[in-house]
């Protein structure tokens, strides 16, 4: 990942750029397949603009920011992004934005550099507001046209060491080990042209008695294939010559210590996921679900004796399939937040391919710096997930949401842990990634640039080596095992932000925090809290006045990871920043909560990274106006640089004593106050429990599932048809969701909350299409989800995809001057057969004259030539050699009927025979699809 600071600066010029008819604001990736006969979007050599070319006239290099432009125009129009350097091939997906607002996710072609989004009409918006950014990030040249602030050092280590858990899950335990590798045949996913491999590597205990726990892994979006000498691709299958990235190995030291202990493991191969989730609006999340339950139900069956078990299975214990932990790194981390939800509920038959009803019982998730591209965690099934501080990959920490999401959703029993590991990259919990260890070529994925990072550059204090990660990373995905798995209450202090350490995971600083399990909610920001002396702040929104964090900021929070939406309602958090000690933060909730039972308040406050010394005293009130101060928490910041995401809420704890001494009625609590003791500084309260020790059973999870669908839909030729985006709800209960509904005319996203049951009220969101038979875009109305209360959402980008089904008209191309003297223009005119609602794209290629001279760069006026091609005539070459692929665009405007295309020429005094141009009529349909035209051939004499 390249890594840029985030700040948005002034491009060369302000252009609205207004691309067609409305159509999409968040442009589909599905809608952007480009032919190619590699498994990768290879670009086809019958584009109008190679990779090096100049963006069509009126879209010129000068307009839009550097490495950026537009090739053609209407239903055919992209926007190009030109990466200065490869984008290797990762977990976070680049995207590109219009300021805060998301335009869609292109695609990549081989050279991992050049990436392409079908606009389908779409708004951009302003040029200089166009970023390309990838987990969080900016990637484009427009994020150094300023001078990046310079890097803070952090601070020596202020803290004295946490003190060591009274339980070490990271020693090794009492069993022999064995490993083995099976193969089944591959599996066919919905949506996937190709097969999916069923290959995964088994490590158990051989002495282990009775049936044993099964823990499963699922590794991220990596390079599918290799060959010897460093050449890597990400396609699938794997072309001649190469073989798979064995990436399912590289947990083989966590798999290893598990087996140890009594579990039997295994990892699981999805390259061929990998290779082709690119089509998956949702990033792959739901296939990788299909893949883990085709496993399990593989496992079920030869767990019960149905079936012949590969050998690998039958040299290790039974597997217990009532105990399973899903273990998921990066994107396999939302495969495997999703395997949980689907084996819960089942999602719509067309879009899984997995067998049948669950026989299996998923009793936690380890989630290792995960997407979360759907922002919808599943609420009732414990979760543990890793944050790398230093992860240059999901480089957002966008895995926060696994905790912050659950907030409010569920019954709140579950226990979600966040676990903060300090030095840590993206890439080197799976050993298969890391350079030194790994059979394909691998790499840090953190990359420091000119200057060496102070916090992650390898070297560094604070920077971890692979080893010391890895150990860390097996010593926390044991702890989760134990007490997600093997419910043993004293390994919960490593997790749940009691401040405890594994003394196994040294020299590793591991910070945690958590939300459910023992937690009674007490005060959690949203829109009905009232706030003084501090503002109630969104976690999303671009406007700096009510954003808790403002866009000058350097580095960024993981709590306030964006969405496909801003600004997003229903999250909150409360900003405090005061110049003298005693200026004190009040909070009130719409009604009194109850503290009673718990033993303490703990609170998550966010602090700048590399502060130290924040104090803040503790106070609280119940209904009859009685303040009874609990005491006071020390907050300091997290080492950080303006490149990470380091704004990361601390746990601090105050006991509740103080207030039942006072005789406080903690059933009726009626505010918080939070008085800072320094004398200046900033601080943002994300929320207050009440806590208890112990870790309560999550219990069977009742709550309703909406999976939002596609219907596509034909425009029709007259009339208007009235459609309902389908939204199935399935599950239990009763709940509520909210809604975003996008228009693709304005591109404005409005929101409604609506209660869903199943079996109950279909949830409405309608769509009118008028029909006409003028040829035009495909346009689709969007509507996302997310869960509110008492529901989980599967499916969460749809709405109702409208095609065109008009014909293109047909193209004619004519000479309006096609035989001129030196001085003049050569003109054709390119006509429709009749008029369409979109631009046109339509153009000449130029190609080269077989017999006579061609007219040369000479030849022709240099305005027209920088215009054009982004070239000067100098050196002198034929036309048909300006560029790699020279091309002369023609775009029809909607509601046009032609064109004329110009070849200015220049007089000069040389005597010369006749000179030509040879071009070639190409037309482009929506899906960029070339359609070959007539030839046509222009004559320039010497002046007589």
């Amino acid at each position: 990942m390249i890594h840029v600071p985030r700040s948005v600066t002034a491009a060369s010029a302000v252009l609205a750029l207004a691309v067609g008819v409305p159509g999409l604001a968040h442009a589909q990736p599905s809608a952007d397949r480009i032919p190619s006969a590699s498994p990768r979007d290879a670009l086809p050599s019958t584009y109008p603009a190679s990779p090096g070319d100049p963006a069509p006239p009126g879209e010129a290099e000068g307009q839009l920011p550097k490495g950026w432009r537009i090739d053609g125009s209407g239903a055919g129009k992209h926007l190009v992004w030109r990466a200065p350097e490869p984008v290797p091939m990762g977990d976070a997906r680049v995207e590109f934005y219009a300021g805060d607002r998301l335009i869609g996710v292109p695609k990549p072609t081989d050279d991992q550099r050049t990436f392409r989004l079908r606009l389908d009409g779409a708004s951009i918006g302003q040029a200089a507001e166009l970023q390309a950014q990838a987990g969080g990030r900016r990637l484009d040249e427009g994020a150094k046209d300023t001078p990046a602030p310079p890097r803070v050092s952090p601070p020596a280590e202020s803290a004295a060491p946490q003190p060591a858990n009274r339980v070490d899950p990271g020693v090794p335990g009492k069993y022999r080990t064995v490993s083995g590798e099976y193969t089944q045949k591959s599996v066919r996913l919905p949506g996937f042209p190709n097969p999916v491999e069923m290959r995964a590597a088994v490590v158990g205990p051989v002495d282990a008695p009775g049936k044993r726990p099964l823990a499963l892994f699922l590794h991220g979006r990596h390079y599918t294939c290799f060959k010897s000498g460093g050449a890597q691709d990400g396609g699938w299958p794997c072309k001649s010559g190469m073989k798979p990235v064995p990436s399912h190995r590289g947990y083989l030291h966590d798999q290893k210590l598990l087996a140890s202990q009594g579990y039997v493991t295994v990892s699981i191969s999805a390259n061929g996921i990998n290779g082709q989730d690119d089509v998956a609006q949702d990033g792959g999340a739901q296939a990788r679900s299909s893949l883990v339950r085709q496993h399990l139900a593989r496992w079920a069956d030869w767990s019960a004796g149905r079936g012949d078990a590969p050998k690998a299975v039958r040299d290790t214990a039974p597997a217990d399939l009532s105990k399973v932990l899903l273990v998921g790194h990066s994107r396999g981390g939302e495969g495997v937040n999703r395997a949980a939800l689907d084996s819960l509920t089942p999602p719509p038959a067309a879009e899984d391919g997995a067998p049948g009803p669950a026989r299996w019982n998923i009793r936690g998730t380890v989630l290792i710096g995960p997407t979360i591209f759907g922002q919808n965690p599943v609420p009732d099934v414990p979760s543990m997930t890793i944050l790398p501080g230093c992860d240059g990959d999901v480089s957002d920490l966008q895995g926060q949401i696994y905790a912050d999401g659950t907030r409010g959703v569920g019954r709140g029993t579950a226990l979600h842990s966040a676990v903060y590991v300090v030095g840590a990259n993206h890439n080197f919990f799976n050993s298969e990634w890391t350079p030194g260890q790994a059979q394909a070529p691998a790499d840090d994925d953190f990359q420091s640039g000119e200057r060496p990072d102070p916090v992650c550059a390898p070297g560094k204090d604070t920077r971890l080596t692979a080893k010391q990660q890895q150990t860390a990373g097996s010593t926390y995905i044991a702890a989760a095992a134990r007490l997600f798995v093997g419910g043993d209450d004293r390994v919960r202090p490593l997790l749940d932000g009691s401040g405890r350490r594994a003394p196994s995971a040294k020299p590793a600083r591991v910070l945690t925090h958590a939300v459910g399990g023992n937690r009674t909610p007490a005060f959690v920001p949203s829109s009905s809290l009232a706030v003084s002396g501090g503002r109630l702040c969104a976690q999303v929104d671009s406007r700096n006045s009510r954003a808790c964090l403002p866009s000058s900021t350097r580095g960024a929070s993981p709590h306030f990871a964006a969405w496909e939406t801003s600004p997003e309602p229903g999250r909150h958090a409360v900003a405090m920043r005061w110049s003298q000690a005693g200026a004190a933060t009040k909070v009130r909730p719409a009604k009194a909560v109850s503290l009673d039972g718990a033993d303490a308040l703990a609170l998550r406050v966010i602090v700048p990274p590399n502060s130290t010394g924040t104090r803040l005293d503790v106070a609280v009130s119940d209904a009859s106006g009685k303040r009874v101060t609990l005491g006071e928490v020390r907050v300091d910041g997290l080492p950080g640089t303006e490149v990470t995401a380091s704004y990361w809420g601390r746990e601090v704890r105050v006991p509740l004593s103080a207030a039942a001494r006072a005789g406080l009625d903690l059933k009726k609590v009626t505010s918080l106050e939070l008085t800072p003791r320094n004398r200046s500084g900033r601080a943002w309260l994300m929320d207050a429990w009440g806590w208890r020790p112990g870790t309560p059973d999550a219990g069977a999870a009742e709550l309703a599932r909406v999976d939002i669908g596609r219907l596509k839909v034909k425009e029709g030729d007259s009339g208007v048809r009235n459609y309902r985006v389908p939204i199935r709800v399935s599950g239990q209960g009763s709940g509520k969701v909210r809604l975003f509904v996008t228009d693709p005319r304005t591109h404005k996203t409005t929101h409604k909350t609506v209660t869903v049951r199943p079996g109950g009220e279909p949830v409405e969101v309608p769509v009118t299409v008028r029909g006409n038979k003028r040829y035009g875009a495909d346009v689709s109305h969007d509507v996302l989800a997310k869960a509110v209360r008492g529901a989980v959402v599967g499916s969460y980008h749809g709405g109702v995809q409208v095609t065109e089904d008009d014909p293109m008209p047909k193209v004619t191309v004519k000479p309006v001057a096609d035989r001129v003297t030196e001085g003049k223009a050569l003109k054709w005119r390119v006509t429709l057969s009749a008029t369409a609602d979109v631009d046109i794209e339509t153009g000449f290629d130029i190609r080269r004259v077989s017999g006579g001279k061609e007219l040369s760069t000479k030849d022709v006026d240099k305005r027209w030539l920088k215009d054009t091609f982004g070239s000067s005539p100098n050196p002198a070459r034929r036309l048909s050699k300006v560029s790699e692929m020279p091309y002369i665009p023609a775009g029809i405007a909607a509601g046009k009927r032609s064109a004329e295309v110009t070849v200015p020429t220049v007089k000069d005094r040389v005597r010369e025979p006749k000179e030509s141009v040879r071009l070639r009529l190409v037309t482009y349909d929506q899906a960029w699809e070339p359609h070959p035209g007539p030839e046509v051939t222009g004559t320039v004499r010497d002046p007589s």
